[in-house]
């Protein structure tokens, strides 16, 4: 049984900061690509970042680029979203999902599991 726990989220000033986190359970971690996905109210939910296997390839949406870093600690199953110089349109609850392979999709239809989703809200 794969389980994904996102944390982190909360209330933040537009400029400041926060550091999603998501611990995943079952499976080989190591094994899969991740990404994080948003979703605002009225809105579909939308690709933020991804990272393959290793870590050692990632990429971002175009609204997060430069500011947003996506990293993750295979030895502890956890992959990570730094988010700096947020903004209001940021947001969103996110949510951390697996690819069903090494890689990573901007398409959420080709992950296979998901976490439960943390509020992150920025205050104009």
């Amino acid at each position: 049984q794969v389980q994904l726990v996102e944390s982190g989220g909360g209330l933040v000033q537009a400029g400041g900061s926060l550091r999603l986190s998501c611990v995943v359970s079952g499976g080989t971690f190591s094994s899969y690509g991740m990404g994080w996905f948003r979703q605002a109210p009225g809105k579909e939910r939308e690709f933020g970042a991804g990272i393959n296997r290793s870590g050692g390839a990632t990429t971002y949406a175009d609204s997060v680029k430069g500011r947003f870093t996506i990293f993750r600690d295979n030895a502890k199953n956890t992959v990570f979203l730094q988010m700096n110089s947020l903004k209001p349109e940021d947001t969103a609850v996110y949510y951390c999902a697996r690819f069903r392979s090494y890689w990573w999709s901007l398409d959420p239809a080709q992950y296979d599991y998901w976490g439960q989703g943390t509020q992150v809200s920025v205050s104009s």
